[in-house]
């Protein structure tokens, strides 16, 4: 049968498509305001979107067509299904075939692969009533085509707490083994709170129109982490991106007066920590296997407000300071996340984002700030 709309969670809308479904993280205003490529390849991806159901059934599979971005001598692991059985991991599925967009660095060239659906199945499960939750690839594209099972397949209604999270491409997944692996989900899934995840590779520009989409939101919990992909594009000077954050947090504000609302700083990453951007490939890493990124700008102009990520953890601590009359407002420097200690015991693959085994120690240290305790998140 058809997959319905009605099963997934963590989207902002659906997309009838030829073969069937594709999920959209961002609703279809955004899209039409906004049609940046990147952005619209990234908010395509489902990171942290899943089908959630219950079924006495004891199998099922689905059937999905990937789309994927695949760049010459850097080829990346596919993408994966992680399948979750009355909370238990059942299976993770690598992805096979789906249509492919390839992409010479060398040149900027690109040429489109066509490919078949890929089918997800599981079998073998005991008899009863089950709670199902399939994660959905956290760096492809997807079209639900198909979701067939020997039993029927109802929604299961979410009772878990509403966490809203926006990000970069660290926090849509990057470097990350699987979509239920990458640091929000581990968070989310250590605290029982249901995920949001408006990470977005490379996107995470202090946006106005991702303020809207989060004031818009139901949340029960809201964090927002700012300032890497800014200091990548060296897209902003220090006037310009503290009114930027300012009036991001208004507009989250108008919205959620009183949800706790967690405004995190950049990791450690050490090509940009006094040098600002922009970012680039190391046209020596191409072909090599390991793409790794440089930073481009002089190493400690900062004088006339040019941004590195020291600068952005000072600018985004004091504006935090001084919204101090916002008691739900919290400040948390991202080199608590991960520190330079952190980089010496799991350096950044690329030298921009964090390994898997990183995402993991991410997601427990956020979940027991956040969640434990007398964090902002716990009630």
């Amino acid at each position: 049968m058809s997959v319905r709309p009605e099963l997934l969670r963590g989207h902002a809308e659906t997309e009838t498509t030829a073969r069937g479904l594709r999920p959209h993280r961002l609703p279809t205003w955004v899209r039409e305001q906004f049609p940046d490529g990147q952005l619209l390849s990234m908010e395509s991806q489902p990171s942290g979107v899943r089908l959630v159901f219950r079924t006495p059934a004891t199998r099922f599979d689905l059937v999905t067509h990937p789309s994927r971005i695949a760049y010459v001598g850097a080829e990346r692991p596919r993408g994966r299904v992680d399948v979750y059985v009355d909370g238990v991991l059942t299976l993770r599925d690598e992805l096979t075939g789906g249509d492919r967009v390839e992409v010479d660095l060398g040149t900027g060239g690109t040429t489109f692969h066509a490919g078949s659906p890929h089918t997800t199945t599981v079998s073998g499960l005991s008899n009863g009533d089950h709670h199902v939750e399939i994660w959905l690839p956290h760096n492809e594209s997807v079209e639900l085509v198909d979701l067939r099972a020997d039993a029927t397949i109802e929604p299961d209604e979410p009772v878990r707490p509403l966490w809203v999270h926006h990000g970069s491409s660290i926090s849509h997944g990057s470097n990350a083994v699987a979509p239920s692996e990458i640091w929000p989900a581990v968070a989310a899934r250590r605290a029982g709170a249901e995920l949001r995840n408006l990470g977005f590779g490379g996107s995470a520009m202090v946006d106005q129109f991702v303020a809207r989409v989060i004031r818009d939101t139901p949340a029960d919990y809201i964090s927002v982490k700012l300032g890497i992909n800014v200091v990548n594009l060296d897209g902003m000077r220090v006037r310009t991106f503290v009114s930027a954050v300012h009036g991001f947090l208004d507009t989250i504000r108008d919205g959620h007066p009183d949800v706790p609302l967690i405004l995190i700083s950049p990791l450690f990453c050490g090509i940009h920590e006094e040098t600002p951007g922009p970012g680039a490939i190391d046209p020596t890493s191409i072909g090599t296997g390991q793409v790794r990124f440089i930073a481009t700008g002089t190493p400690g102009d900062v004088a006339l407000g040019r941004l590195t990520l020291q600068v952005i953890r000072r600018e985004l601590r004091s504006l935090a300071e001084r919204r101090a009359a916002d008691k739900h407002l919290h400040y948390l420097d991202g080199t608590s996340l991960y520190g330079p200690e952190d980089a010496t015991e799991l350096p950044l693959p690329d030298a921009l984002h964090p390994s898997a085994e990183a995402h993991q120690l991410i997601g427990a240290r956020f979940a027991t700030y956040a969640f434990t305790g007398t964090g902002p998140f716990s009630r």
